[in-house]
């Protein structure tokens, strides 16, 4: 029996999602036409041709200008942001309780979060060890209004959040004042799907919520109505890979006057004055929206959202899983000659509550971790594409690769420069432990040959033993491999 026979044997369910194999001969044909196997759809989803061809259209059959005025080509183009805008919140169902801002990023969306959020000294900001650095750095909003910044750990080696633990820390409020919890829907590391009842959990306790949704969206529905975050992160090009550049913060209604901007720029004001030295904010959205919105890339996200539901949000979610679980159980038994394994994962063995984002390292037949910088270029090579690195992610490598105080003082000690390149050659030399690991993620346009094809490649390394650690040196400066002494 061939792998493909093999594979539908063990997840007949794969069957049916062909209506994507369709658009993998079509909208997504380059992938073919130009011998790519992309795996990097946590860090950005690849767009359809129709999505394109579709925009470009949009823009070139009319003349649209500036939103920020009344005149013939602004009322057009505001209509089509606002009927962008209730296509969001319609996706996400939360059309009557939550408010759309439009933002350049999740990154954005998440600063607006942490800039307006009314932190004070016996408030709390609470966050997941699992979080991305935008969340992580959130804590400095609060911290500069010295409010209390904690998180909350991680269980080992599944990399979920420790509930007991959680529950603790949630008590751990003061009523005088907000208090908010922060965590991903999904993991952009290890992929695991923190429980959406942890929203409630925390409301409960009295505090407000900030769901990090970039990672969960592009493969999962977000229901609003049943789950109810104060604040959700989108990023769309995460979702379906065009437009860049547009992103999202949700904010739910009942929280919005509680929210202090602090500061206003042009489009956020109803009215400003030099001489008084007043303004007043606008309302909603626009006191949010600051400067010119990405206003001719906006109309794309409807367009993007109905690509979606073209397909429609189970067919791609049973995809992913489908090929995640083959994926997980191909790459968990890989072995040298020696009965060394040869791959670590990070987070759970199985798709259980976790989407179709593995992250690994390889190690050589000794034990040696490989360099996954130069896995990276090894798989570049073979027109593979995978991320590398921490994924803008430290708290989840921290807790799987088991680094302490103690390792991060030392590689302080050791360099006033330390850069993550620099740490991994430091902390691999003294601990056997890495700093970084290779991310591979399945989506939307992703098959059976692209998966097959990775872990093809993962085998041919077995026959790379000249890549363990002793035998590659590094240029500390330019944090290049160099290989063969060269």
């Amino acid at each position: 029996m061939d792998a493909y026979a093999a594979f539908l044997q063990a997840y007949p369910e794969y069957a049916t999602t062909s209506p994507l194999d369709a658009l993998r001969a079509t909208e997504y044909r380059r992938l073919d036409e130009l011998g790519h196997t992309y795996l990097d759809y946590t860090g950005g989803s690849l767009h359809a041709e129709c999505q394109v061809r579709e925009h470009a259209a949009l823009l070139n059959q009319h003349v649209f200008g500036n939103p920020h005025s009344a005149n013939l080509t602004s009322s057009a183009m505001t209509a089509l942001v606002e009927r962008a805008r209730g296509a969001v919140l319609e996706w996400f169902h939360g059309t009557h309780a939550y408010t759309a801002v439009f933002t350049q990023n999740a990154t954005a969306a998440l600063k607006h979060v942490g800039e307006s959020y009314p932190f004070a000294p016996v408030g709390r900001y609470l966050m997941t060890a699992d979080n991305h650095n935008s969340v992580n750095g959130i804590r400095e909003f609060a911290r500069s209004k010295s409010a209390r910044v904690a998180y909350a750990p991680l269980t080992s080696p599944e990399l979920r959040v420790d509930r007991e633990a959680l529950r603790e820390l949630l008590q751990q409020r003061d009523a005088n004042a907000r208090n908010l919890f922060a965590f991903p829907a999904q993991s952009n590391f290890s992929g695991v799907k923190h429980p959406l009842e942890l929203v409630d959990e925390a409301h409960q306790a009295g505090w407000d919520v900030l769901l990090d949704a970039a990672a969960f969206v592009p493969t999962n529905r977000l229901d609003l109505r049943s789950v109810t975050p104060d604040f959700v992160s989108i990023s769309f090009y995460k979702m379906f890979g065009y437009p860049t550049g547009v992103g999202c913060l949700l904010i739910r209604n009942t929280i919005l006057p509680a929210l202090r901007r602090p500061w206003f720029a042009g489009g956020t004001v109803n009215f400003a004055t030099v001489r008084g030295e007043h303004h007043l904010l606008a309302p909603r959205e626009a006191g949010f929206e600051d400067g010119t919105l990405n206003y001719l890339a906006i109309p794309a996200v409807e367009i993007g959202l109905r690509h979606l539901a073209s397909i429609g949000m189970e067919v791609i979610e049973t995809r992913v899983r489908c090929l995640t679980g083959w994926l997980l159980d191909r790459l968990v038994n890989l072995q040298h000659s020696n009965g060394r394994p040869m791959v670590r994962i990070y987070g759970p063995m199985t798709t259980a509550s976790r989407g179709g984002t593995i992250t690994m390292n390889f190690y050589d037949p000794d034990g040696h971790l490989l360099d996954y910088r130069r896995v990276e270029e090894l798989a570049s090579a073979q027109r593979i594409s995978l991320r590398t690195g921490c994924f803008c992610n430290p708290g989840v490598g921290e807790t799987a690769e088991g680094l302490t105080d103690e390792d991060f003082e030392a590689a302080l000690d050791a360099s006033t420069d330390m850069t993550l390149p620099r740490f991994l050659q430091f902390i691999t030399h003294r601990s056997g432990k890495s700093a970084g690991a290779i991310r591979a993620s399945i989506g939307i346009a992703t098959n059976f040959a692209d998966v097959h094809r990775f872990v093809q490649f993962a085998e041919g390394l077995r026959e790379q033993t000249r890549l363990t650690m002793g035998e590659v040196t590094f240029d500390i400066e330019s944090c290049r491999v160099i290989r063969d002494g060269s």
